[in-house]
């Protein structure tokens, strides 16, 4: 059904970015949630209570996921499922930045079937379903075909450079940069404006399932950091890191990764 979901899923981001603007950002009332796990917003709030309303009547069988929705297992039973983050990028949103995002994505038996990722203070819609490639503001996009690591330039937050991540000690060099929201950077690499981008802690499902079609789609290769294809839609929906890249980069990184580093916790 990618054919199908993607139109909705492209109308519902739509919808999300008109909500969203409507607050201002630093002004807009914010919570701390329990047990360090972040903050939370007005504009997240009412963005999910949108969504939730709108995707689940439209696709009733469906599960659902979402970073602001408490997990039921009965998205479990089913054969597909949306996986939704309203704002990805809180932290940013809360600033007054613009690099906040929406994700949202559909799961068929684990993988990824359809998916777009929102920027509506950049004006940025990326977009893929299953089979039919991956666009940015409807222009085909292609992941870098980058094969040298030492001139790449890798999306990484700094504690992804501690050497206890990477075999000997050695990290290994390329240039690094940085954006806040998880969704964006997959998008920035399926766009093909990074070689690459990795997080190596445990990574919410919500955060990363739009990016990952949207990498393959475009031409990348995306998996957790032990090299395995990312699988969604799991009771723990908390995968082992993500490593996506242009083929070669991809490579060259997960054979410096140790695979014995630190990881998801038992």
């Amino acid at each position: 059904m990618p054919a199908t979901d993607l139109p909705l899923l492209i109308d519902a981001a739509r919808k999300a970015g008109e909500i969203a603007t409507r607050f201002s950002g630093a002004q807009a009332q914010r919570w701390d949630k329990p047990d360090g796990a972040g903050p939370v917003t007005e504009a997240d709030l009412a963005v999910n209570d949108m969504l939730e309303q709108m995707l689940p009547t439209a696709r009733p069988d469906y599960g659902w996921l979402s970073e602001e929705t408490e997990d039921s297992p009965k998205r479990l039973s089913r054969d597909r499922a949306f996986i939704i983050d309203p704002i990805d990028g809180t932290r940013s949103f809360a600033e007054g930045s613009r690099t906040w995002a929406h994700s949202l994505a559909v799961t068929e038996h684990g993988e990824v079937t359809a998916a777009v990722i929102y920027l509506p203070l950049r004006d940025l819609f990326y977009a893929a379903a299953k089979g039919q490639g991956a666009t940015l503001n409807g222009a085909p996009i292609r992941a870098s075909e980058a094969s040298t690591l030492g001139a790449a330039t890798i999306l990484a937050a700094k504690p992804n450079m501690n050497s206890h991540h990477w075999r000997g000690g050695e990290v290994p060099g390329f240039d690094r940069a940085y954006r806040p929201s998880l969704a964006y950077r997959m998008a920035l690499v399926g766009e093909g404006r990074f070689d690459g981008m990795l997080t190596l802690r445990p990574s919410w499902e919500w955060d990363i399932a739009a990016g990952d079609l949207i990498i393959r789609e475009a031409g990348g290769v995306c998996t957790d950091r032990a090299g395995q294809p990312l699988r969604f839609n799991n009771a723990q929906p908390r995968l082992n890191g993500v490593l996506a890249a242009a083929q070669d980069i991809h490579n060259q990184l997960s054979s410096r990764l140790d695979p014995n580093g630190p990881g998801i916790a038992p």
